[in-house]
């Protein structure tokens, strides 16, 4: 928001205070000056008001002239200037910088020889005096301006601008009078208020220009005021106020329409005027637009409405989107004479909603989404009608009409200066907490002794106010007023956060994510609303239902997610539709799973292997597949505690969840606190995405109590230096039996036999047959074993010895026997 500094001085005496100083007063009080300008001329001295006598070629130079200027007897009179203006012609007045000036750029002016010609000074374009870039040559000054006069004198004086960025908590503050008001209290000077004349009265009665005004829809509307003027007349605004307008970057359009705006910018109060004539049937409702009503705004485009936004309407069709913006239906023009003046309070939900509904914004929504104070609304209605009076003439006719009525406002906080003081870690004295909060209008109307013996004061907030609800609002006051620069030095202390502290989700996501960087994945963060459409992919319908938020913001964030690799496949595609070709993803966070009418809030690993055949690369590598996701799968399970290898895995069938029939499985249950899926997604609905190739992936999902003890910390161990014995060994089983389980009975095994002796590092899995040469319904699962010392090389004896106990062990049952 930008705010005029020649406004403010209209409502705050700022005599000795410097720009620096503002603009440090204004970042104290808690509003960001994210910029500051200078318009007008700068201060300059020896720059004067000269007029051209003659001009001559320059005897050298093809495009100079040579000119004699007259800068006034006192000042040496006629003076000899080179110039290369094509407008230095004789009896213009123009701005002449005499030797000695200094212009802006610190550009220093003094006598020289330009192409042999002697020149006395210079004579200045706009831009050589700071007032623009573009110019078509000198300055052509006012001819009644004095000759010899200093610029400064004769030409109006410029305007600093502070361009600030108000906190959506401070409405009060979105006007000059509100910034003027926080300044008032910061210096401790008195604040002028602009003058009301206006008391509602009105002249004569004309139905024939405004007969009612009705309110359908007094939930979004509590309060509106509407007042008629006869006689106007349309023309430009007074150049004072086009001057205020211009500075804070509004175009002057004429009186009646610069009021509006001029009032909205200075009380913070937007208001709206019609021309009565284009007023159908001579009455205003409002009320919610039909579905499917339209109107065309002001910026020319025709808005699609429905049955949740607020509109102004006459008898017939909405005029007005209420608070955002009006319809060239009823805007006024030149022949404009009858108006009426809307002035209203329009609750702050409703204007956000349909703003964003329509992506139209404007500095009244900006204003009515944050919520103006409807007890000033009446008091602006005023003031707009003292100046339309002022700057088009007419009268105030009958009947004005208010529907609604003044809010009940009555707000007070108990404080005590001891509760202040104990949350500013220091101390104040009591005096300068009064004299903080009497400057910000805060009335302390009550003061009573606790049984301690200390005050409590009782603070009375005013309606503009009402960002204030807390004592601790209260402390925040007086420590802006004090000068939070006051604060003294003093060492931060507190609790540190060692690691075994940190929450068991906190560390499980660090944990995998330190997994699946290290496998080249890239992390990605989505939000964990999505849309219905999407929803329907994965899950089914009472499950959409149970993830719907009662009050979404927008329709593609309607519902809670229950799955991460939504957002994956999101990420996938806007990445290939950018050309970035990367192909693994991953990402932790919160899903939310539905079970038999409950909705589960669950930690959760998703992570996405994209293999697009098309993409090219020096060296091609192997294809992923549903092994691929399945060891890594294993390997996030694993830091949950899960040991997915031990629980049976079944095909994903059924037309939810997104994966592809006999390509993808499923272990877990949420009765068991976990869940995971992984393999290969729908193909059909990965195309439909928009996403080129194969997308293998995996969503693994667990209760949060589950991973509390599940995470192990990290401890070194010693590792052997010494060589590894590997041997090998086939068994034949049954073919319903799981790898994974032989595996760990032939290791239990491998243990027993080494016994003390040595370590056995490792058993793994490394061939699988099922082909001739087997007896029917058999396998064969071919196993490597390390065997390993810690103390010295193992001899092939002894590993020897321990590979025959376990061959005679792990077969003493009769269920597996060994390959030969």
């Amino acid at each position: 928001m930008k705010i005029s500094l020649n406004w403010l001085k209209q409502y705050l005496n700022l005599d000795g205070v410097s720009t620096d100083e503002l603009q440090r007063a204004i970042t104290f009080l808690g509003f960001e000056v994210e910029g500051v300008v200078n318009t007008g001329l700068p201060p300059l001295a020896h720059v004067v008001v000269g007029e051209i006598k003659t001009r001559a070629k320059h005897p050298n130079a093809d495009k100079l002239s040579v000119c004699t200027v007259d800068v006034g007897a006192a000042l040496g009179g006629l003076r000899t200037i080179v110039c290369g203006a094509p407008n230095c012609d004789a009896g213009n007045r123009v701005p002449v910088a005499l030797p000695g000036a200094v212009l802006p750029g610190d550009f220093k002016i003094k006598q020289s020889k330009i192409r042999g010609q002697q020149s006395d000074g210079m004579m200045c374009a706009p831009d050589e005096l700071g007032l623009g870039a573009e110019h078509a040559g000198l300055l052509i000054l006012n001819p009644v301006f004095p000759i010899g006069a200093p610029l400064n004198e004769v030409m109006p004086g410029g305007d600093t601008v502070f361009d600030l960025e108000i906190t959506p908590n401070r409405p009060d503050a979105l006007s000059h009078m509100g910034i003027a008001r926080e300044l008032a209290a910061w210096f401790r000077r008195n604040l002028k208020f602009p003058e009301i004349k206006f008391r509602n009265e009105t002249q004569g009665h004309r139905p024939d220009i405004l007969s009612e005004i009705r309110v359908e829809a007094a939930e979004d509307c509590p309060l509106y005021v509407g007042i008629a003027l006869a006689g106007v007349k349309v023309g430009p605004s007074p150049q004072w106020m086009q001057d205020r307008l211009a500075a804070v970057g509004l175009r002057p359009i004429n009186n009646l329409v610069d009021v509006g705006n001029y009032v909205m910018l200075e009380l913070g109060q937007p208001l709206h005027v019609f021309d009565a004539k284009k007023i159908g049937g001579r009455k205003i409702v409002v009320r919610r637009a039909a579905d499917g009503e339209s109107l065309t705004t002001l910026d020319g485009k025709e808005r699609q409405l429905n049955s949740r936004m607020l509109v102004i309407a006459d008898e017939t069709k909405p005029m007005v989107v209420a608070g955002i913006m009006g319809g060239a239906s009823a805007e006024v023009d030149a022949t404009t004479t009858d108006v009426v003046l809307e002035a209203a309070y329009f609750r702050p939900q409703s204007i956000r909603w349909t703003a964003k509904r329509l992506g139209l914004a404007s500095d009244s929504s900006y204003r009515f989404e944050r919520g103006v104070d409807p007890h000033s609304t009446l008091e602006a209605a005023q003031r707009a009608v003292d100046l339309l009076l002022e700057t088009a003439g007419g009268t105030v006719v009958g009947p004005s009409f208010q529907v609604g009525g003044d809010r009940p406002w009555s707000r007070e906080i108990k404080i005590t200066p001891a509760y202040i003081r104990s949350k500013l870690g220091f101390d104040i004295p009591d005096d300068a907490m009064r004299d903080a909060l009497k400057a910000l209008n805060l009335a302390i109307v009550g003061e009573s002794m606790l049984q301690d013996g200390s005050p409590e004061w009782t603070v009375d907030i005013p309606s503009y106010r009402g960002d204030l609800d807390r004592p601790i609002d209260l402390v925040e006051e007086v420590l802006r007023l004090y000068g939070t620069y006051k604060v003294p030095p003093a060492p931060c202390t507190g609790p540190a956060l060692v690691s075994h502290d940190d929450d068991p989700a906190v560390i499980y996501n660090r944990q995998v994510s330190e997994y699946l960087v290290g496998q080249h994945f890239h992390e990605v963060v989505n939000y964990t609303l999505r849309s219905e459409k999407e929803l329907k992919t994965w899950v089914s319908d009472a499950a959409v239902q149970e993830l719907a938020l009662a009050n979404p913001f927008v329709e593609d964030q309607s519902h809670l997610r229950p799955s991460l690799v939504l957002c994956l496949l999101e990420s996938l595609r806007l990445n290939q539709s950018r050309g970035n070709s990367v192909s693994r993803l991953f990402e932790t966070g919160r899903v939310f799973l539905e079970t038999n009418g409950t909705v589960h809030e669950c930690a959760s690993v998703g992570f996405a292997i994209c293999h697009n055949e098309k993409d090219r690369a020096w060296l091609a590598r192997p294809a992923p597949d549903f092994y691929t996701v399945k060891r890594h799968a294993e390997i996030v399970a694993r830091a949950a505690g899960v040991e997915l290898a031990q629980h049976e895995m079944v095909p994903v069938r059924g037309a939810y969840w997104g994966w592809q029939e006999d390509h993808s499985a499923a272990a877990g249950e949420m009765k068991d606190g976990w869940t995971a899926r992984f393999g290969l997604l729908n193909l059909s609905m990965t195309r439909a995405l928009g996403i080129e190739g194969k997308v293998w992936a995996c969503s693994f999902v667990i209760l949060p109590e589950k991973l509390a003890g599940a995470t192990v910390r990290r401890r070194y161990q010693d590792f052997s230096l010494f060589p590894a014995a590997l041997r090998d060994l086939a068994l034949v089983v049954g073919s319903h039996r799981h790898a994974e389980e032989v595996r760990g009975q032939l290791l239990k095994v491998a243990r027993e036999a080494a016994g003390t002796a040595f370590a056995v590092e490792a058993v793994e899995v490394f061939d699988v047959y099922t082909g001739t040469g087997l007896p029917e319904g058999k396998k064969s699962l071919a196993f490597s074993l390390t065997f390993r010392s810690a103390e010295r090389t193992l001899t092939d004896d002894e590993v020897n010895a321990s590979f025959a106990k376990i061959q005679q062990a792990i077969t003493a049952d009769g269920s597996m026997t060994v390959r030969a």
